[in-house]
């Protein structure tokens, strides 16, 4: 996670004792569980994602959204769960990011869930194709309070963008992020922190360049780099693995095969500080499990803390300190393989 020292500011000025407090006890039994190698799991989780929708315009080719691939059910976040959900834990959560698949825009009370979650002091970050930032709904995200906006953006022309975003129409993108900027500048307002965030994939790779320049000109905050998740990776030469190692989330081993480069020790810090909620109330360890298979609880029948606790919970804990390299959803996983560019 990046932050820029405006947004670092930002950022510090959400804390309060008492979420200073469970930060630093969810710090300390995660730090502890690594020395003594079992689970112990100490406050609650410092940020959450909340899937505001799974519905999305586009068709992207590694994305089940854009598949329309999924086996769990489809639908929208409603307020009156989110609001719920958020009366009862805000005062111990930091960071609360919209997203885990879809595209939060389709939701029509996003905004409104965004503006509560402001009012109760949480820092708030979405990610968007930016198809739906028209100038009155960019006026509207502005004033909701809202702290950061990652816009994807995997191209700097339209044939290069639409080979990965199908069925996206880039001005649609370059337009949204300008409405954004003029309207951070009308209201005077230093949120939401924008940056780009380009997929780095081999349709695109010769475009790294090109989006610095085009972000500059826009006038938004910052550039990410995203290495690709690609389900088999294995298969070398592949359409979408990048050639720049640097931007490649899997390299050849000794044997000649593709493997993730980030490796696969016994430990995550997601599942001592983080989790995700999907639009109607399931729980699941992070945003690698994309079609719920690893339910850690349910919110509708059960509270926050609950689950939390539960033995669910305390079993993937035990399991990824034993044995990682068993749970599927962590095969491809992309911890530290993030570019950042000034």
């Amino acid at each position: 996670m990046y932050f820029n020292l405006n947004d670092s500011i930002n950022l510090l000025r959400k804390f309060t004792f008492r979420r200073f407090w469970n930060a630093a006890k969810v710090v300390g039994s995660y730090q502890l569980s690594k020395i003594l190698k079992k689970p112990i799991q100490w406050g609650m989780p410092i940020s959450i994602s909340f899937e505001p929708t799974t519905s999305c315009n586009l068709r992207c080719p590694e994305c089940p959204s854009g598949l329309r691939s999924f086996t769990r059910g489809r639908g929208m976040l409603k307020n009156n769960f989110f609001t719920d959900t958020i009366d009862d834990i805000y005062k111990d959560i930091l960071y609360l990011i919209f997203y885990f698949q879809g595209e939060p825009f389709l939701n029509t009370d996003f905004l409104k869930m965004v503006k509560y979650a402001h009012d109760k002091g949480i820092y708030t970050a979405t990610s968007t194709n930016a198809h739906y930032l028209t100038d009155a709904k960019s006026k509207e995200a502005v004033e909701s309070g809202l702290d950061r906006l990652i816009i994807s953006i995997d191209g700097t022309t339209q044939d290069v963008y639409e080979q990965y975003r199908v069925g996206g129409k880039l001005e649609k993108v370059l337009q949204g992020a300008r409405n954004i900027v003029k309207w951070k500048k009308e209201l005077k307002s230093k949120t939401p922190f924008v940056f780009f965030q380009f997929l780095v994939v081999k349709p695109n790779e010769h475009q790294i360049e090109d989006i610095k320049k085009l972000a500059k000109e826009i006038g938004v905050d910052q550039v990410r780099f995203k290495t690709a998740q690609v389900y088999d990776y294995e298969n070398d030469p592949h359409d979408l693995i990048p050639t720049i190692d640097k931007y490649s989330r899997y390299r050849k081993d000794k044997n000649g095969k593709m493997q993730v480069k980030s490796g696969m020790k016994n430990h995550c810090w997601k599942l001592w500080h983080s989790n995700v909620i999907t639009w109607d109330g399931l729980v699941v360890p992070c945003c690698f499990d994309k079609d719920a298979m690893h339910r850690l609880g349910n919110l509708k029948t059960q509270s926050f803390k609950e689950v939390w606790h539960n033995d669910n919970y305390k079993q993937f804990r035990k399991e990824l300190m034993t044995s990682r390299q068993n749970i599927d959803i962590c095969a491809n996983c992309s911890e530290g393989l993030t570019v950042w560019e000034d």
